[in-house]
């Protein structure tokens, strides 16, 4: 499969989750839990076929720029958002670390 020239990230707000479109396909997401004033960035997937590419990279990065856009602050609950500002200390002043919050069934 040759590398797709038409990257996209968007918010769909409906669905809480950043989207990367890939040619106008979703190609992977980022799920989100909306609050007063920060975006709690959950989980991030990304289709299988197309893990090893940077997308993931690409899908924080543009979900990233979104929430400073808007004013509000992310905390990154996601360990491949976490992973991703520890090697991106540009963003790491824009993002709070994982707070104490009960897990599922907690």
């Amino acid at each position: 499969m040759a590398e797709a020239s038409d990257v996209t990230v968007r918010d769909d707000q409906g669905e809480n989750v950043y989207e990367l479109l890939l040619d106008g396909t979703r190609a992977g997401v980022v799920h989100y839990l909306p609050m007063r004033g920060a975006v709690v960035l959950v989980h991030t997937e990304v289709a299988p076929e197309l893990e090893g590419r940077g997308l993931g990279g690409r899908l924080v990065a543009g979900a990233l720029e979104d929430i400073r856009s808007r004013g509000l602050r992310p905390v990154a609950v996601c360990p491949f958002v976490t992973s991703y500002l520890e090697r991106h200390a540009e963003d790491g002043d824009l993002v709070e670390r994982q707070p104490d919050t009960p897990t599922e069934g907690e």
